[in-house]
């Protein structure tokens, strides 16, 4: 980021990843799931961070990371430790504050983009340890 914002380089990654979480979400619907959020963003300061959709089939609610790449072997391989573990604060702030869902499971799920590829959904994905 420079004095006037993001760099040109960054906005296009920005773009890039949103294009992929709408693709992601409209997979999704495809399959059965009611989008509850998109770009989910627990506040500042908290230690949460971002979790890309919030998905429900039923009662189970789906917390789910995008990973747009070249390959869907380098988006399964880039979500770190530290990111799952945002992603698990953020999802039980989001529960929180939504007690309708309190009766639901819970799981963490991936969409894999990769270009000239399917979406590829990955159910329960990780396991909070």
């Amino acid at each position: 980021m420079n004095a006037y914002g993001p760099s040109a380089s960054r906005q296009a990654a920005q773009r890039r990843g949103k294009a992929a979480e709408r693709l992601a979400a409209f997979w999704l619907r495809l399959k059965g799931y009611v989008i509850l959020a998109q770009g989910l963003k627990s506040g500042r300061g908290s230690g949460a961070g971002e979790v890309d959709l919030v998905a429900r089939r039923g009662d189970l609610v789906a917390f789910v990371e995008v990973k747009s790449r070249a390959t869907m072997d380098q988006a399964i391989e880039s979500l770190s430790p530290f990111q799952r573990q945002r992603i698990e604060r953020s999802a039980a702030a989001f529960l929180a504050r939504r007690p309708e869902l309190s009766g639901c499971g819970m799981r963490f799920d991936m969409v894999l983009i990769a270009p000239w590829r399917l979406p590829r959904h990955i159910p329960d994905a990780w396991r909070i340890d």
